[in-house]
């Protein structure tokens, strides 16, 4: 079995595909207006408006509700983190981490996207 997406539902599909385009600096692919996706080299993050899960009734992910998950970004060098957030930072509505060292070794930026969903910026420690 592979790892194939993270699905975020939101209720403006455009206005989050063009936050994480800025963001991860990749282009979405858009098969319908309702779903897109920013594709990896690893995975897959999906965004997709509600009535893509709409069939699940009651027990359908609510949009703008996520408070367990952090989006995890991974990037190349730790000066890449700096680098990154800096040309992103004034789009971002809640800073929740400034580019830190952490004590595992990890260089990140934790941020909010305009979902409020927790986004890490991170670069594993230089071997």
């Amino acid at each position: 079995m592979d790892f194939a997406s993270i699905r975020v539902i939101t209720h403006d599909v455009d206005r989050l595909v063009g936050f994480y385009e800025r963001v991860t600096g990749i282009a979405a692919v858009r098969p319908a207006p309702a779903f897109a996706e920013i594709r990896t080299g690893v995975g897959t993050l999906a965004i997709a408006a509600p009535e893509t899960v709409a069939g699940l009734g009651a027990q359908a992910p609510r949009p703008s509700s996520n408070s367990s998950v952090i989006i995890e970004l991974a990037v190349e060098d730790v000066d890449d983190v700096d680098h990154r957030f800096e040309q992103f930072r004034d789009t971002l509505e809640e800073i929740v981490l400034e580019p830190t060292t952490m004590p595992w070794g990890n260089r990140s930026a934790l941020f909010r996207d305009p979902d409020g969903n927790l986004v890490n910026v991170f670069a594993r420690p230089r071997s």
